[in-house]
């Protein structure tokens, strides 16, 4: 839900609940005061009642005057306090109940002492109070129905320039080397918002530009000492004259130099997708790039002995071919060091998911820390980068992968759901 729609409820809420407070306490303040007012007319009616009692020594007729009722019984009470209370009250020219109010009280005409209630109609207050009570609901309604309009139309301008920054948030990349210009707006939070929001873009292109020529600078700068030690070593390991021992030291020289440059790749790779500088999309079948790399590891596969079972359907994706053989480069390396003598490979892709399930010699691995850069199991001589950069080109085309260890099997599940990456990842 939207900052303006949570807003919009919110005010609409307390506004509901202040008006629905205000409207129970206005009633009951209106209702308290039309009963004292009553009150008040029944205290007159007592005093005169009293006042006729008090000059002529006996009770007065009982004629009803303004409507009021007058009803009069002997008692034998010599103290009686005078009492208000809500009572039906008949109208007898109408014929019908109505809500009413009466008065209680004890006068004395000796030695006879006698109860006197006075009841008095509360149908035109009552009236009054319905009056009010509607128009009181209707006002609250009215003002809903203003504060809700207000808030959907009038108030979305004010919005617009926030969801302009979130947009061009949303669309920046630093690889265009774009900063974001901030929107004019009259809300002084916004400003500052646009003016963070700028600065930060700025800052994140001029950091993106510098990390881009370092790393480019760094691995050229790397690779060409290591380049010249291979090709020295190369020499060397060529030399018939070498002892034994001599061409063992220069051989361990070679592999680390080998293993020293598969880093620095490795390394760089990371880099790079993780800083979005592959932009070479295009239609893949990854049943095709699986066949392509499964005839590159057939040496591989065939010194080990290992039996290889496949299970595709056609697959078509959006991706770098680049980074795909790189993927299924990494899966079957890391199936087939990863195997024994007479192991099995198993590989199934469908639309949805594409898995690769091999034997291996050892337990299942720790799989929180399996995609962990340089995380490796002791028996490992790689570099411990092959499943780290397997994870990394899985976020940046929003696969899913997960490791599990089934049935012996050490599997690896990369889950493409082709149809909805494809909608999300368009040619480019």
């Amino acid at each position: 839900m939207k900052l303006a729609s949570h807003y919009t409820r919110a005010s609409v809420l307390i506004s509901l609940l202040v008006l629905t407070i205000s409207a129970f306490v206005y009633y009951y303040t209106i209702s308290s005061i039309a009963r004292q007012q009553l009150d008040g007319d029944l205290s007159e009616e007592v005093a005169e009642f009293v006042g006729y009692v008090n000059r002529h020594h006996r009770l007065p007729k009982p004629v009803d005057f303004d409507q009021d009722q007058t009803s009069v019984i002997k008692t034998s009470l010599s103290n009686y306090e005078t009492r208000f209370f809500d009572t039906p009250y008949f109208n007898k020219k109408e014929k019908k109940n109505e809500s009413g109010r009466a008065v209680t009280f004890l006068v004395t005409i000796s030695p006879q002492r006698y109860l006197v209630t006075i009841s008095e109609s509360r149908e035109n207050t009552e009236y009054l109070l319905q009056i009010i009570s509607v128009i009181t609901l209707a006002l609250a309604a009215i003002l809903l129905t203003v504060l809700i309009v207000t808030h959907k139309y009038f108030l979305k301008g004010l919005w617009e320039p926030f969801y302009a920054a979130l947009g061009k948030v949303q669309e920046f990349n630093a690889a265009d080397h774009t900063r974001i210009t901030a929107t004019a707006s009259k809300v002084d939070e916004f400003k500052q918002l646009n003016d963070a929001i700028e600065k930060m873009s700025a800052r994140v292109t001029e950091e993106y530009k510098g990390l881009k020529t370092f790393t480019e600078n760094a691995a050229h700068e790397i690779m060409t000492p290591l380049s010249l030690i291979t090709s020295k070593l190369d020499i060397l390991i060529q030399d018939e004259s070498l002892r034994p021992d001599q061409y063992m030291q220069i051989a361990d020289l070679y592999a680390a130099t080998n293993r020293l440059s598969h880093l620095n790749q490795s390394l760089l790779l990371l880099v790079k997708i993780e800083n979005d500088l592959l932009h070479d999309n295009e239609a893949l079948n990854m049943k095709n790039v699986i066949n392509e790399k499964f005839q590159l590891f057939q040496e591989m596969i065939q010194s080990k002995s290992i039996d290889v079972n496949f299970e595709m359907e056609d697959v078509e994706i959006n991706a770098s071919r680049h980074l795909a053989e790189i993927l299924i480069n990494n899966l079957f390396s890391n199936a087939i060091r990863h195997n024994r003598e007479h192991g099995e490979i198993r590989i199934r892709l469908t639309t949805e998911t594409l898995t690769f399930q091999n034997t291996g010699n050892g337990d299942m691995l720790d799989e929180h820390r399996i995609f962990d850069r340089f995380y490796k199991s002791k028996a490992s001589e790689g570099t411990g980068l092959g499943l780290a950069i397997i994870k990394t080109i899985c976020n940046k085309y929003n696969f899913v992968v997960n490791y599990r260890f089934i049935a012996d099997l050490h599997s690896f599940e990369i889950k493409i759901n082709s149809k909805q990456q494809k909608q999300a990842l368009p040619l480019q």
